[in-house]
């Protein structure tokens, strides 16, 4: 499985961005698939992702602001009134057969 992100930049508070992630080779069997990020100092976090039950889960910090899309080829993150907080590096990740796979990454910087 390869992932390609995209769409992150410098956008204001109260902003919005879309973070698109395209999915190549066997996506068959994909337990989860979604959006991490880090910001600096801090460890990786879930930011929001499907599973394959059907269910979406969001961090608590982004409930209501960011909405995932897609389906196995495409993947999108929109977020919609950025704060400084969300001000990271952001990931698309997918789990297949207990294996991490990770995009290369994409920065989004929220200025105030």
């Amino acid at each position: 499985v390869q992932l390609q992100a995209s769409g992150g930049g410098l956008v204001q508070v109260g902003g919005s961005l879309t973070l698109s992630c395209a999915v190549s080779g066997d996506t068959t069997n994909m337990r989860y698939a979604g959006w991490y990020r880090q910001a600096p100092g801090k460890q990786r976090e879930l930011v929001a992702r499907f599973s394959a039950l059907g269910t979406e889960d969001y961090a608590d910090s982004v409930k209501g602001r960011f909405a995932l899309s897609g389906d196995s080829a495409n993947m999108y993150l929109q977020m919609n009134n950025l704060k400084p907080e969300d001000t990271a590096v952001y990931y698309c990740h997918v789990e297949r057969w207990s294996v991490d796979y990770w995009g290369q990454g994409t920065q989004v910087t929220v200025s105030s």
